[in-house]
């Protein structure tokens, strides 16, 4: 390591103290104060290893001649095009705090620049200019020529440069990639003078990354403008505005290119399934759980032009929007295959995967009366109205639909219920005699709820009935043929039951031809969907000759909520909201209890909270605050007005106009 004596008598104390740590690095010496970036001690010792390069001799900024600036300005023309608008736009909005912007192309040299004119000496003097060349190779460890070599962002902060004559700068980069994923530009600011801590860039970091990003997806929007694509998102708000992923695809779904979030799930899949790796691209309906007819009919299947699609590797749910061509390019891509989904079927769901294959499977199976299903989901996610869908899109629809709750009827007439019986069958029984479920089902479909709960005695006579197509009414002699379509459904483990010999295996293959399983409306994907569809169900019924509306406030506290009763819960405290609501239009304050956050609830418990001196006296000023209207008391407190009403009973609070 040199001593003291042998630096340069011109370098500063603190650009001495630089150079010592450098050759302390190089000799494997480790000391605090050398950078605490991995990247920026790797690039260190490249610069002395491998591009031999003498800390102790600081270089001059290296400018390219005009002639040069335009050969390396000419290659990446069209991405300059797009970036303007970016580099103008980020700009504008750290001007003010003395940066300037620099983008370079693949080779370092700085082809697009935005900087204070009134500083143009100095900032040309620090390489801060149009033509700068800051490959590592020749300026050592640097913002923009260390984001080159290890093709990521970065932050190079004062010390942190490799040249001594940089150690007052601080700059920020991050690569812009093309759609192969090859580097072909890098965005970077700069200031003349920082503060001295790192974390004060971290907001240069976000920012850079940020702007690279949709300098990148712009250039690759224009890149396959001709092209139909997809933009992709975890969120919903944010597809159409600013989903971050683009993948570009064929008509049959064959993938062009992708951006870089769309090349990360390409990876994943290709890492999870081998086989694609010797494959340039993958099919778009191999990384998620569609067919391509879903996605080309997304703009006219759906209302805001969005569906939900299950990755295939991560099991991650993302909302996926269509772009079109700008240009016709075939009469084809012109018009996308509609979705065929018949009414009943396409209210059962939006956008949520697990969803849209039940529904793409029951219109496959809505005419086959030949297969029985049995409809699987926990308690409340509507088995009974995916029966009635399945009924009410197929050629069965004009005929009864005869829906049964096995667990509703006691065991000793269950028998008699479904088969129906001869007069005089037994006592008590009408004197006419009855005609069963199953026969009144006769031409349409026997729907039979909670199956699992059906007495194993029965469970045999059922299985006669679908072998030969004919009940035998209690006290009967001859056998009525009977022509049903049978659906089941269960939220109990059938193959649990079968091994405790509850249910008998038999029957169960019989009615398990075709198995829809429901997802819980927590893990649905279209979750707001079913909230207004049910709402709208609600009112119908209600047949009200006015239709509220659900304030934001109130649907922010429905998604919230787990919903372990699922839709059946979902109906039931809506009702509860509508029959309670005093406006037209229903807010957070009118929902039951559980569904509003514990935040909101501990309200509530406050009013009677034992730790007051006096518990009735917040309420009670609330109340007289608001002059006894128990409504405006509920919104200022969140709470429902039930529970107002509640804790006034327990507190013994009585408004002026009850004494009387």
């Amino acid at each position: 390591m040199p001593t003291q004596s042998l630096l340069p008598a011109r370098l500063h104390s603190v650009q001495r103290q630089h150079i010592e740590h450098i050759f302390l690095l190089g000799e494997g010496v480790d000391v605090p104060q050398l950078p605490a970036q991995p990247t920026i001690r790797r690039s260190w010792l490249r610069c002395l290893n491998e591009y031999q390069l003498d800390p102790t001799q600081p270089r001059p900024a290296r400018v390219v001649t005009q002639q040069t600036l335009i050969e390396h300005r000419e290659p990446v023309d069209e991405l300059l095009h797009v970036a303007r608008a970016g580099v103008d736009q980020l700009y504008q909005q750290i001007s003010q705090l003395g940066y300037v912007l620099l983008l370079t192309d693949h080779r370092g040299i700085t082809v697009e620049f935005r900087g204070d004119p009134h500083k143009d000496r100095l900032l040309r003097q620090a390489g801060l200019y149009l033509g700068a060349d800051w490959d590592e190779r020749f300026a050592g460890t640097c913002a923009v020529g260390t984001c080159l070599h290890d093709r990521q962002a970065i932050i190079c902060h004062r010390q942190e440069h490799f040249d001594a004559s940089h150690i007052s700068l601080t700059c920020t980069a991050a690569p812009i990639t093309d759609p192969q994923g090859n580097v072909m530009a890098v965005l970077d600011i700069s200031a003349l003078q920082s503060p001295s801590q790192h974390e004060s860039q971290n907001f240069s970091l976000s920012l850079v990354t940020l702007y690279a990003r949709m300098i990148e997806d712009a250039y690759f929007l224009r890149r396959y403008r001709d092209c139909l694509m997809v933009r992709l998102d975890t969120s919903r708000e944010f597809v159409h505005v600013n989903g971050r992923g683009l993948i570009a695809i064929e008509e049959n779904g064959q993938v062009i290119a992708a951006n870089a979030v769309g090349r990360e799930l390409i990876a994943c899949h290709q890492h999870r399934w081998p086989p694609w790796s010797a494959r340039h691209t993958p099919i778009l309906d191999e990384l998620f759980e569609c067919e391509i007819a879903d996605v080309l009919s997304i703009n006219s299947g759906s209302d805001d032009q969005l569906r939900a699609f299950r990755a295939r590797a991560d099991n991650t749910i993302y909302f996926i929007s269509l772009l079109e061509p700008r240009r016709t390019r075939s009469t084809h891509a012109q018009q996308p295959p509609a979705s065929s989904l018949p009414e009943p079927l396409a209210r059962l769901g939006a956008d949520d995967p697990a969803m849209r294959k039940i529904q793409k499977l029951a219109e496959r199976l809505r005419n086959e009366v030949s297969v029985n299903v049995l409809i699987s989901g926990d308690t409340g996610t509507g088995k009974e109205v995916v029966a009635r869908a399945l009924h009410d899109s197929g050629h069965r629809s004009s005929k009864p639909f005869v829906a049964v709750n096995c667990a509703a009827i006691p065991e000793a007439l269950i028998e008699s219920e479904l088969f129906g019986y001869q007069p005089g069958a037994f006592t008590g029984g009408r004197s006419q005699g009855m005609r069963g479920l199953i026969p009144q089902a006769d031409g349409g479909t026997l729907f039979l709820d909670e199956i699992g709960d059906m007495p194993l005695a029965l469970q045999t006579r059922l299985l006669r009935v679908l072998a030969e197509r004919e009940v035998m009414p209690l006290g009967a002699n001859t056998p009525v043929k009977v022509d049903i379509r049978v659906i089941t459904a269960t939220h109990r483990n059938i193959e649990e039951m079968i091994q405790r010999g509850e249910f008998r295996e038999d029957l169960y293959y019989r009615l398990n031809g075709a198995q829809l399983r429901l997802p819980s409306l927590n893990e649905r994907a279209d979750k707001l969907y079913v909230i207004r569809r049910v709402f709208a169900d609600v009112i119908k019924e209600r047949a009200a000759s006015e239709s509220p509306r659900l304030r934001a406030d109130a649907i922010s506290a429905l998604l919230a909520y787990a919903w372990p009763g699922n839709i059946r819960q979902l109906k039931n405290a809506l009702a509860f909201a509508l029959a309670t609501s005093e406006n037209d239009e229903i807010t957070v304050a009118d929902l039951p209890e559980q569904c509003l956050s514990e935040r909101i609830t501990r309200k509530a418990n406050d009013l009677s909270s034992d730790s007051c001196s006096d518990p009735g006296q917040p309420l009670l000023d609330l109340l007289k605050k608001h002059h006894w209207n128990i409504s405006a008391v509920a919104r200022a407190l969140g709470v429902s007005r039930p529970t107002i009403y509640r804790q006034m009973q327990r507190q013994g609070i009585v408004p002026p106009n009850w004494l009387h």
